[in-house]
């Protein structure tokens, strides 16, 4: 699978929306792309409304969504029309899911980006019930092909920027994967780092300096805009 800094890998699919080569039909945008379980689940319907519900805005910064299971496209078709005919979820309805979702029925992409976790479905709660049941023996693994709730952000030049993965029982918070994006970017933009739980408008963080010299200026340093506690952290104000 890949780490974060390595090309993201590539792969021709069909989806949705068409035919696609990646990443390079995304050159110069960003991608989110992410990986469901399976269609016709209650999770991932709810995660695929506010998906769509935010692709515009997500647009706005630059960056496309992309999802994958590893269900066929006749499959990703008639759930699609079901969401947009019959679910209704905080007020979303009649919903068009219009960025790609990827049919990987061979699983190859999945593979590629590390997305099938055989024992995921391996709940402390199930094995203890299993447990029990049985007379006290530990009950065998129940491997899953299903792909897990991954996240890849990928950046303009096609790099893996960051990794997420959520468990199938609990459901992603696109507005952190939202956030962590602005930060992404703000931090290439204007080369700072940022603090925990960073949001547009509070104070970055100046990179610490990496030698004894450079240490030592910042240290003297006297500056209206740049406030430092100590040497290694030094914030200033959000442009």
């Amino acid at each position: 699978m890949p780490l974060i800094g390595d090309d993201a890998p590539s792969f021709k699919a069909r989806t949705t929306l068409g035919k696609i080569n990646f990443p390079e039909d995304y050159k110069g945008k960003w991608v989110i792309f992410f990986s469901h379980p399976s269609d016709f689940t209650p999770v991932c319907t709810t995660e695929f409304i506010k998906c769509a519900s935010m692709q515009e805005e997500l647009r706005e910064l630059n960056t496309e969504l992309l999802g994958l299971s590893v269900d066929s496209i006749y499959s990703h078709i008639a759930w699609l029309e079901t969401i947009r005919d019959r679910v209704e979820y905080k007020g979303s309805k009649n919903v068009d899911i219009m960025f790609p979702v990827i049919e990987d029925l061979n699983m190859d992409i999945a593979r590629k980006y590390g997305m099938i976790h055989p024992n995921a479905n391996y709940t402390t709660d199930a094995v203890l019930e299993k447990f029990e049941r049985s007379g006290g023996v530990l009950p065998a693994q129940e491997f899953t092909t299903e792909t897990i709730r991954a996240v890849f952000i990928i950046d303009p030049v096609g790099k893996v920027r960051s990794i997420l993965y959520y468990p199938f029982t609990n459901g992603r918070c696109m507005a952190e994967v939202k956030r962590l994006l602005i930060a992404l970017q703000k931090s290439d933009s204007e080369n700072v780092v940022t603090p925990e739980g960073w949001l547009p408008g509070d104070d970055v963080i100046v990179p610490c300096p990496v030698t004894w010299t450079a240490a030592k200026e910042r240290s003297a340093r006297s500056d209206e805009d740049v406030k430092c506690i100590d040497w290694f952290l030094c914030t200033k104000k959000d442009i």
